[in-house]
């Protein structure tokens, strides 16, 4: 061994271990930015979807938002830029916030349940979930938002464990890890539904993004 290596430590070669194994868990404060996060995430096969996907779909956004959007999963478009919400839900997604005047370049930081897009974008499965839930829950302390939007009800059941509807407990203010959490409708729901009737998804979804808004005013001004 050459003196300008120092022996590996088994906490070292545990946390080296992390991207081959979902078995391996990843404890609270594995990480020290989310650089390095995202290179375990690049490297990552703890399940199945790394082995299909072009690449591994971290985040965009502010890394310091006060507000966190979590999806469900990458799809085509994003597997491709490498980024979330960048298809049409995505678009439709920036319209909203920019409705309240949220911008998704300083005042949102946006990630997925699960980083990799699973076939034909279907719905990731439960070992899936599981098997990409530490570096979400890692993503979630290092942004460490005030308030955090669970866009469908695969993101609620995948951080919450909430398995009711969607329709039963969006804009409903819950606690998540010490913070604020809304369920919203996703997206991809508004564009296959877009009457803007009274009662209507899109309806439902500008009353939530409103509330959301007038909440991050007052804990701003709270400070």
């Amino acid at each position: 061994m050459t003196k300008d290596k120092k022996p590996m430590t088994n906490d070292q070669g545990q946390i080296q271990l992390i991207p081959t194994d979902a078995s391996i868990p990843i404890p609270e404060g594995t990480y020290q930015n989310l650089e390095q996060l995202a290179h375990h995430c690049h490297q990552c096969q703890r399940c199945i979807l790394g082995s299909n996907r072009i690449q591994a779909v971290i985040s965009r956004g502010n890394p310091q938002a006060p507000i966190m959007i979590i999806g469900e999963a990458p799809g085509q478009t994003e597997d491709e830029t490498g980024l979330p919400f960048v298809g049409k839900s995505g678009q439709l997604l920036d319209q909203i916030l920019a409705s309240v005047e949220l911008n998704t370049e300083t005042d949102v930081y946006i990630c997925n349940v699960c980083k990799c897009r699973p076939p034909n974008n279907r719905p990731p499965t439960p070992a899936e979930i599981a098997a990409c839930q530490p570096y979400l829950l890692e993503q979630i302390r290092l942004v460490n938002p005030k308030i955090i939007l669970l866009t469908g009800a695969t993101a609620v059941k995948g951080l919450l464990g909430d398995k009711r509807g969607i329709t039963k407990i969006r804009g409903q203010w819950m606690e998540c890890f010490g913070r604020l959490c809304m369920p919203i409708f996703h997206p991809s729901y508004l564009l296959r539904n877009p009457a803007r009737t009274e009662g209507s998804p899109k309806w439902l979804m500008w009353q939530d993004i409103k509330e959301v808004r007038a909440k991050l005013d007052q804990l701003q001004a709270k400070g």
